[in-house]
């Protein structure tokens, strides 16, 4: 492979994909689409009012196993903060040149190699979703409901340190719990008023000590607010709070604890709502994608090194529906969601190389039996 030009990823990655940014993040996708059409693939478009739209690619269809490659099209950088693209002998610097414009790319350049050796591409789709820096909210609902036509999924998210595709990710919720107390005087009617302050104080230590860090389960209660001045017995309080949990069973059982603490008052006189849940569920490992990684490093000629990590991403949905997947096959890079982020050159030829001979063998019918 010869010294690799990046014209093309500069093109979309000076286009601001913030989420927000409704137009941005089309205009991002059609080019990709338009990148991708040229392969054969089909465009379905799911079109949305205040956010970019969700692209599903697909190719040709023959009998056997389907792969999903899967990406998201937004960044976390809002117009006029931080848009250029610069290259020096080592790195590219921008936007999403490794979150994850620059993971979306490896996919296309395999994608490329793949349709340069065989004239058309078979049962390897791709999702490009537009809302997954700002929790998939709307896209995961689509994403769930497609996972169930695949058997296996890659993800393009930034590699690790040491080239490390993923194999599991923590679950996340973020929830919120709202508190009614009753106001008084607290001067002349201390007695009378029920603390809402208190109450959210005392929940906050019982949901704290949920966390077990030998199971990697926090409870992070990062906002309060309450109350409406010294005088006067807090009337209303709300604790902010998220979840991040590696296990089914560890979810389970702080969702069933929150309930419980929830329900019971520890002031008298206080009422409490929760609302809030999780958002995208844990990414375990499961045999299938063990089985997955091993059929990669003996066909492939390699040992695929692996790495768990506490962030989320779309893998998690995908995952939690069943599918055998695996993530991090974009360019190894960092400072994403900063203004240093970067990417490492030889990454993406590495990527885009190993990338390549796993679509081969899936096109020759060897990885996915």
């Amino acid at each position: 492979m010869g010294r690799m030009n990046f014209d093309e990823l500069k093109e979309i990655i000076e286009i601001n994909s913030w989420t927000k940014n409704k137009e941005g993040v089309d205009r991002n996708g059609e080019i990709f689409a338009y990148w991708m059409e040229a392969l054969g693939y089909t465009l379905t478009r799911y079109p949305r009012e205040e956010i970019g739209d969700h692209l599903h690619l697909t190719a040709s269809r023959k009998e056997g196993k389907k792969l999903l490659l899967l990406g998201h099209l937004d960044t976390v950088f809002p117009p006029d903060t931080f848009e250029k693209f610069r290259e020096d002998e080592a790195w590219i610097y921008g936007p999403g040149v490794c979150d994850m414009k620059g993971g979306n790319y490896v996919a296309l350049e395999a994608l490329r190699n793949l349709h340069a050796k065989f004239g058309k591409i078979y049962n390897i789709d791709f999702l490009l979703v537009s809302d997954e820096e700002t929790g998939s909210d709307d896209s995961k609902h689509l994403s769930a409901r497609l996972a169930k036509e695949y058997d296996y999924c890659m993800v393009f998210e930034a590699a690790g340190v040491h080239d490390e595709v993923v194999i599991g990710r923590k679950g996340v919720g973020t929830f919120f719990i709202d508190i009614e107390g009753i106001a008084a005087h607290a001067g002349n009617h201390y007695d009378k008023g029920a603390d809402a302050n208190l109450e959210a104080a005392r929940k906050l230590e019982k949901l704290v000590a949920l966390t077990d860090l030998e199971k990697e389960t926090t409870v992070n209660v990062g906002r309060i607010e309450g109350g409406i001045g010294a005088n006067t017995i807090s009337p209303k309080a709300r604790l902010t709070f998220e979840l991040r949990y590696t296990s089914t069973g560890e979810r389970d059982r702080v969702l069933s604890a929150i309930d419980e603490i929830v329900a019971t008052a520890y002031v008298e006189g206080t009422e409490a709502v929760l609302s809030g849940g999780i958002q995208r569920d844990v990414m375990q490992p499961s045999p299938a994608q063990q089985a997955f990684v091993e059929r990669i490093n003996a066909l492939c000629g390699v040992v695929l090194p692996t790495e768990k990590r506490g962030g989320v991403s779309d893998a998690n949905i995908v995952s939690s529906a069943g599918v055998a997947t695996l993530d991090g096959w974009g360019p190894y890079g960092d400072g994403d969601h900063t203004i240093h982020e970067r990417a490492l050159k030889k990454s993406f030829e590495a990527r885009i190389a190993l990338v390549t001979k796993i679509f081969e063998s899936f096109m020759e019918g060897k990885i996915f039996t």
